[in-house]
């Protein structure tokens, strides 16, 4: 099994989601991301998902495009992130890492030369939110061919169709957007979030876990999505606390204490499901 898939079937013998915190990586620089990936590691994340910053990152909302233009600003490079990986595999790190990276970024490195190398570095799957699936069928065998699962995107919009399709090629997990819109924190989940989980659930028959991002904020929610889902991927709400803090190491141990309260959250959900 990948790593990926045994993060979730750990967490599923504990009957609870998957803990998933996303951050920008570079955010404010990469030496404060090399010092940040093994705090999360160490507060309960199931699964890392690094944000490699990009200029005009469409899928997301005014916290996450603040923290990719500190990054950029920094000189964050595609290269600098996978060495920043690389750098926590030989640290010892065992939590999958998955790499939210928009696709021009991939193209300018070539997507056969972009999978080995995210692989040798120790990335374990990609999310590409600007790639349409109908369009992803090459990096889909290159990241097989390297090893690297290629995470589909859903949302409440998509087409009975399209759920049909993101079930047969799926790998490592689903990423469930919760609404349309952009990523940011938001205060409740949509009212409809159960029913189209279930329509997720049903079109990919259960092969793959689904994991729910975009607007997961805090504990509670963590709590309630694992009720119908198996991961819970949280990242505006984390960097809008890293942001807020005045120093790096008040950036650390921000970060320490969310993951840490989203782990209880998803602890606690399952109680609710036994």
């Amino acid at each position: 099994m990948s790593r990926i898939a045994n993060s979730f079937a750990a967490a599923a013998r504990e009957k609870r989601p998957a803990v998933i915190p996303f951050v920008t990586a570079g955010d404010p620089d990469l030496s404060f991301t090399a010092r940040l990936i093994p705090q999360l590691a160490a507060a309960g994340a199931d699964i890392l998902e690094l944000g490699v910053p990009y200029s005009d990152p469409l899928a997301d909302g005014p916290t996450i495009q603040r923290a990719s233009q500190r990054a950029l600003q920094s000189g964050t490079t595609v290269s600098g992130v996978l060495e920043a990986v690389s750098g926590a595999r030989q640290e010892g790190l065992k939590v999958p890492i998955v790499l939210l990276v928009y696709y021009n970024c991939i193209y300018r490195r070539g997507e056969e030369r972009f999978a080995q190398e995210a692989a040798a570095a120790g990335v374990d799957g990609l999310v590409v939110p600007d790639l349409p699936l109908e369009e992803a069928g090459s990096l889909r065998q290159h990241a097989r061919g390297a090893g690297l699962d290629l995470i589909p995107l859903v949302a409440p919009t998509s087409t009975p169709e399209r759920l049909a399709l993101v079930g047969q090629v799926a790998s490592g997990f689903i990423y469930c957007v919760s609404l349309t819109g952009v990523t940011g924190a938001r205060a409740t989940l949509p009212p409809d979030l159960p029913e189209f989980l279930s329509r997720v659930r049903d079109a990919s028959g259960g092969r793959v876990p689904l994991a729910v991002g975009f607007g997961v904020s805090t504990p509670d929610h963590a709590r309630e999505v694992g009720r119908w889902a198996d991961g819970v991927i949280v990242g505006s709400a984390l960097v809008s606390r890293m942001e807020q803090a005045a120093s790096a190491a008040d950036k650390l141990q921000a970060a320490r204490e969310f993951v840490a309260t989203l782990r209880s959250g998803s602890a606690q959900a399952a109680g609710m499901l036994t």
